[in-house]
């Protein structure tokens, strides 16, 4: 069983083999951020994935305007950047979209996923410590398909020739982090991501569940999706704990000094 020291030189090798795999048109150009992002990732796992959980969620892969930009799991930059204080250089895929450059932290387009996502957390939970002091966040696969117009394909729009080797491996993947982590329920972003979960970790003795896929493509995630996922959550019986007293602290204090000006 891997252990939470080893996980990040684990993930990476595994990461590498994945990454050797090839695609065949319409898919052409796959971007694995675990490779030229890795230095983003590293920190993301050295800060945040060293205790054991209560829940993981699990997403798909990565978007092109998030992880492959910062190198982690729905990481919209500005709260990669601001929440997380995660900041480091990213390099280049060897095939890069002239469509799609990779600029990391300093791209500007924001990812309307990880922004949900991860503004959930941050509102929820007030800092990134409450959060993934039981919760953390991965991805089932870690390569981005783009298509030569520069759209992204996900990696059930796949052939079945190249899912089955993508998704032995990618099963390898969410097994070796899962066992690190130890929770006990792992929660699919969207039905994909569950689907998978369950396959690829059945028989260790894990619960599974779903919250609505934050993707702005899903009219209802745009009907307000952070209480529709807290919602799941509670239905799941996941305990959130009670809200950052903080954060309410600090805007009745800056309500206040409105109302005197």
């Amino acid at each position: 069983m891997p252990s939470l020291t080893t996980l990040p030189s684990r993930i990476r090798r595994l990461a590498r083999e994945i990454g050797r795999l090839e695609f065949a048109p319409p898919v052409t150009h796959t971007y694995n951020p675990l490779e030229y992002a890795w230095s983003a990732h590293r920190v993301y796992l050295e800060r945040f994935a060293t205790t054991k959980k209560r829940a993981v969620f699990l997403g798909m892969n990565p978007g092109p305007f998030g992880m492959a930009q910062s190198g982690i799991p729905f990481g919209a930059i500005e709260i990669v950047r601001e929440w997380m204080g995660i900041e480091t250089r990213i390099g280049k895929p060897e095939n890069e979209h002239p469509r799609r450059p990779v600029l990391g932290f300093a791209t500007e387009r924001e990812e309307v996923s990880g922004a949900r996502l991860w503004g959930f957390a941050r509102d929820r939970f007030g800092t990134p410590e409450r959060f993934f002091e039981r919760f953390f966040v991965a991805n089932y696969c870690p390569l981005c398909f783009l298509e030569e117009s520069g759209r992204n394909r996900t990696p059930d729009k796949l052939p079945a020739e190249e899912r089955e080797p993508l998704y032995a491996l990618c099963d390898r993947l969410a097994r070796m982090t899962i066992e690190a982590l130890e929770p006990e329920i792992v929660i699919g972003v969207g039905a994909f991501a569950e689907t998978r979960a369950r396959e690829a970790l059945d028989g260790m003795g894990l619960s599974f569940g779903r919250v609505l896929h934050p993707s702005p493509a899903s009219p209802i995630a745009n009907r307000g999706w952070a209480p529709q996922a807290e919602a799941q959550l509670e239905a799941l019986g996941i305990d959130l704990g009670p809200r950052p007293r903080a954060r309410k602290a600090k805007a009745k204090k800056t309500k206040a000094k409105k109302a005197g000006r």
